[in-house]
């Protein structure tokens, strides 16, 4: 096993693996995400059933994604299970395990643009991971909203080169926009008026698309009036025929209406 200085995994914790040398009772693997440190899979842990020849099974330089069973610290070892992982389990660790690393890639590329030695870059990468909870999760929301990192109270001119990478490589699974409508209407359909107005703005959604586009009170006479979509074209094309709606359905009443997309 390796060095003490290493950090420990938790018991439970799945990790990506590298079978790293093999033997009749079972496999040393290195774990991934702390340094050289190796844990061991017995035999009967490989595979569900009698695993009678390991080599079947396993490979050196395979990535497995195993299950940490027990940590014995002061016997350097670490004992694991790859029997235990579900496929969907084995499935989203993995997954994660690919995202983290085309965050921490993008992030590479974004220091290099910006000229962030390392030092800032990790410090900027963590600060991200711990409000968005992943580094890669901070990515997909910078690519779902442009604003991300502002809204959290991020500053500089960096937030652009970062939010643009993202924006171009990473695919999120819905994007967000939003815009603003203030409306006044002196009329005597007064409230009854405004609220015609935003479910004509509302009205726009279909589920067949998968957008959404949900209008919140600011304060007299704001409006906010947020849009969900699969892509930022589709969003854009919901906020353009939110505003055609809501101005068709103002031309009714007396009063106005000012549009503002944020």
């Amino acid at each position: 096993m390796s060095g003490s200085n290493e950090a420990w995994p938790e018991e439970g914790e799945l990790l990506v693996c590298t079978v790293k040398s093999l033997r009749e009772n079972g496999a040393y693997l290195t774990l991934g995400g702390y340094g050289e440190r190796e844990g061991f899979v017995f035999i009967g842990e490989v595979a569900s059933g009698w695993v009678k020849n390991i080599r079947a099974h396993l490979r050196e330089g395979q990535r497995v994604i195993a299950k940490v069973t027990r940590v014995k610290k002061d016997r350097q070892r670490v004992d694991l299970s790859i029997k235990s992982v579900s496929s969907e389990r084995r499935k989203d660790t993995l997954q994660a395990w690919k995202n983290q690393g085309r965050a921490t890639q993008i992030m590479r590329v974004a220091a290099e643009r910006i000229g962030w030695d390392e030092t800032k870059a990790e410090a900027i990468s963590n600060e991200m991971t711990e409000i968005f909870g992943t580094l890669y999760g901070a990515l997909e929301e910078c690519a779902i909203n442009e604003t991300a990192l502002a809204d959290n109270d991020f500053t500089g001119d960096w937030m652009k080169v970062v939010t643009d990478l993202a924006v171009e490589n990473i695919i999120p699974p819905f994007v967000e926009i939003r815009g603003k409508f203030d409306i006044e209407v002196w009329g005597p359909e007064g409230v009854h008026a405004i609220r015609d107005t935003l479910l004509a703005a509302e009205s726009i959604a279909t589920e067949e698309e998968e957008i959404t586009l949900t209008c919140h009170y600011d304060g007299a006479p704001h409006y906010r009036i947020d849009i969900k979509a699969p892509d930022f074209a589709s969003a854009e094309g919901a906020w353009e025929a939110a505003q055609k709606a809501a101005e068709e359905k103002m031309k009714s009443v007396e009063g106005t209406i000012t549009i503002e997309r944020l």
